[in-house]
């Protein structure tokens, strides 16, 4: 099976997945994860006409998607793993979609950057609906306090919302407490559910599914450091 086939089949189980539940699978979007992956193998992907990718670190995507944008240009990319403070400035220069809003330092920097630049990536909070300390996100307990800091106090502009559920516990229950959060603060944008579950997230509401491995294939972490 080619990566073209795998990206076919996803496509294809994401209309199912939205038509079973009476969605139209047009709100749904697919963010394809192409983080350890070299820029040509994205290629083919491309000149099938996916557009939207994730990556999970700053100096990575900045290494790889200046020169594919060069050739498509209407490339829409998302940062989806954690941002630090001191990247800010390259994470608003390199990515249109930051769904890693997570802490107060982060919406200040991002405020003072996005002031500076005129850029206005879209913003997503993420929420540690596992409340594993090891993982990145806003608890949830702390998620409307902290969406009304961003918006009153920073003047940033949330577009939605962005979980990873624990490994080893069933997703469904964090799903259904990220889109709980999301309605009551009015917002319209989730982005969850990753390769082994994003048919359940598609069910529970997801805007956004983010799917590298069912895609991209086996990824090869020995090429990256740390």
């Amino acid at each position: 099976m080619t990566i073209i086939d795998r990206l076919d089949a996803t496509r294809s189980a994401i209309a199912r997945a939205a038509q079973d539940c009476d969605r139209d699978p047009a709100a749904v979007t697919l963010v394809c994860v192409t983080k350890t992956f070299p820029a040509e193998d994205v290629v083919p992907l491309l000149e099938a006409g996916h557009r939207v990718y994730g990556e999970n670190r700053v100096q990575e995507a900045m290494g790889k998607w200046p020169s594919l944008r060069e050739r498509f240009p209407d490339i829409e990319l998302h940062l989806i793993g954690p941002l630090q403070s001191n990247k800010t400035r390259e994470a608003v220069e390199t990515f249109d979609v930051i769904q890693s809003v997570d802490r107060e330092k982060i919406a200040k920097a991002l405020a003072e950057e996005i002031a500076r630049s005129g850029k206005h990536p879209r913003l997503f909070v993420q929420v540690n609906t596992g409340a594993e300390p090891q993982k990145a996100g806003i608890l949830p307990q702390d998620a409307d306090a902290f969406l009304a800091f961003c918006r009153e106090s920073c003047g940033l502009t949330i577009e939605g919302l962005m979980c990873v559920p624990p490994v080893d516990e069933q997703a469904s229950p964090h799903f259904a407490l990220l889109a709980d959060i999301a309605a009551r603060n009015g917002l319209h944008q989730l982005s969850m559910g990753m390769s082994s579950d994003y048919e359940l997230a598609i069910q529970l509401g997801a805007t956004y599914v983010r799917v590298g491995s069912a895609i991209m294939g086996v990824r090869d972490y020995s090429t990256q450091n740390g």
